[in-house]
């Protein structure tokens, strides 16, 4: 029973995109900071929960990165909508999670189940992408931090996203060879 615990903390985020989107876009910058706070805080926490007491599921690895594609997609897609973000930074993002999705997807259909945990570097692009949002959403609360970090850990988003989707599509090569040579 405790081993649902992280899923219940995974579907909570599942459940605030939709609030945080709704505050981007009606400017209630505020609050849509404090609840992009609690999710991205939920990330963590369900993830170290699953690890430290073993609560891992199987629902769990696949709802989790879901979660995050979806809170970190539909954040940058908002607030791209309300020019709060370049285009081509929201575009390189969502495309690499469509491509993740796709490519876990076609795998599964024709090889075998997916089964794989995010990289260290993707991990590191979650973070990245994450603290952007967080900064592009604090500036327009308090106008804080600076544009130039702003702009800054957006690049280290772009670098992050284009390392990570080679890795995996590297990753889901080698996957392919090593399936066919056991046909």
């Amino acid at each position: 029973m405790l081993s649902a615990i992280p899923n219940l903390i995974t579907g909570l985020r599942f459940i605030l995109v939709v609030p945080i989107s709704i505050c981007i876009y009606e400017g209630q910058d505020l609050l849509a900071l404090v609840l992009f706070v609690i999710a991205g805080l939920s990330d963590a926490l369900d993830g170290y929960l699953a690890k430290k007491f073993d609560w891992r599921t199987r629902v769990g690895a696949l709802l989790d990165p879901v979660a995050d594609k979806l809170l970190v997609a539909g954040t940058f897609i908002i607030l791209t909508w309300l020019g709060l973000v370049p285009f081509w930074l929201a575009a390189i993002v969502v495309s690499r999670d469509i491509i993740i999705a796709l490519g876990v997807f076609i795998y599964s259909f024709v090889y075998e189940p997916f089964h794989g945990e995010a990289t260290k570097i993707s991990k590191i692009n979650t973070f990245l992408e994450i603290l952007y949002v967080l900064m592009v959403l604090s500036y327009e609360a308090f106008y804080w931090p600076s544009s130039t970090v702003i702009i800054i850990t957006g690049s280290a988003v772009f670098v992050t996203v284009f390392i990570s989707g080679l890795d995996y599509i590297m990753s889901w090569i080698r996957r392919i060879n090593s399936q066919r040579n056991i046909n």
